[in-house]
């Protein structure tokens, strides 16, 4: 049996889906559904059963002997969240309940965990596990801050050896992921996500204005990363017990919003048309011009496939998915 929390949500849904392309059978999803479409993420899944976040730890117990890994991906995930008692509950305190019960189960344990934990990016990008390497970086919101406390709780642990760790664990530092299943996330949606309706009704597509002297307007870079691929990876982890550790989830190139909206459009069958706007004063100080994920150590761990580029992410995500009428895996 496998675990996925948050399994209805963006990479959740999709992990689901390449569990059950992978030929797993006895998948369960622990999650809440809302009000909205979010169910629709998993409408077309096999799923042996759904539990609400609540009771995981009764449902964890009661299947005890069946379970072979937890892949946790539930999370407040929104960057902008100002509830930090919300944030620690759900980030911190379940991450570190999960930890400990697959370390006394001896169970197989992969996170999320997130390149916000970067902060500026001034430290750099390398997805090391040491406890002094992790001291130095410092994360520019709660959300990214409960994900990096994570992290380090789970280097001291390892280092401590005080508590029983778990037969296999893998953080999973996520970089600007971007796919189908994204629609529920509103203001949290991947840029090309808000783009291509701007881009179908025929309006210029906006991006923020550069007020950093090294970049032009649309030239900030971020690492984006095909959801698909962090899925790849994640079934590579599944089928390879023995890897462990800290692993940066990205395609090891930057590129800029100025390359995502040219693609967006030629996907869509238009010509460029992009007006930049002006950044919110609150955004300015918090805002990262360049992210490019170090992915040295998950090629150095073997694993070998190829990411997908820009170009073809955003190709597949427009016509096979944003374009359909129904635009979900």
């Amino acid at each position: 049996m496998i675990i996925v929390t948050g399994g209805t949500g963006f990479i959740g849904s999709n992990l689901v889906a390449g569990l059950e392309a992978h030929g797993c059978t006895d998948i369960v999803v622990c999650d809440t559904l809302g009000t909205e479409d979010k169910w629709r993420n998993i409408a077309k899944r096999e799923i042996r059963d759904i539990v609400h976040p609540d009771r995981i730890f009764d449902y964890l117990e009661s299947h005890t002997d069946q379970i072979e890994v937890i892949f946790h991906m539930g999370a407040i995930s929104s960057t902008t969240e100002k509830d930090a008692d919300l944030i620690v509950e759900t980030n911190i305190v379940l991450s570190r309940r999960l930890w400990k019960w697959c370390g006394k189960n001896q169970k197989r344990f992969i996170y999320a965990s997130s390149a916000a934990t970067y902060g500026d990016g001034k430290a750099g990008f390398k997805d090391l596990d040491s406890p002094d390497h992790l001291k130095t970086l410092l994360p520019l919101n709660a959300y990214g801050w409960s994900k990096h406390a994570f992290d380090r709780r789970v280097s001291r642990v390892l280092r401590t050896r005080n508590e029983p760790i778990p037969t296999q664990w893998a953080g999973l530092k996520f970089f600007n992921v971007y796919g189908p299943n994204e629609y529920h996330k509103a203001d949290q949606m991947s840029v090309i996500c808000k783009l291509y309706p701007q881009v179908k009704a025929g309006a210029v597509a906006k991006l923020f204005k550069s007020y950093h002297a090294e970049y032009e307007d649309g030239g900030q870079l971020r690492d984006f990363v095909y959801v698909k691929d962090c899925v790849s990876v994640m079934l590579w982890l599944y089928d390879n017990p023995d890897k462990t550790g800290l692993y940066n989830i990205g395609t090891g190139k930057a590129r800029s919003f100025k390359d995502l909206a040219e693609a967006t459009f030629k996907a869509a069958g238009k010509e460029p048309r992009i007006h930049y706007i002006d950044m919110p004063e609150s955004l300015k100080p918090k805002y990262q011009y360049y992210t490019q994920a170090d992915i040295q150590n998950l090629r150095d761990e073997g694993y070998d496939k190829p990411f997908t580029t820009l170009e073809d992410g955003v190709t597949d995500f427009v016509q096979n998915y944003m374009a359909k009428e129904d635009p979900y895996l």
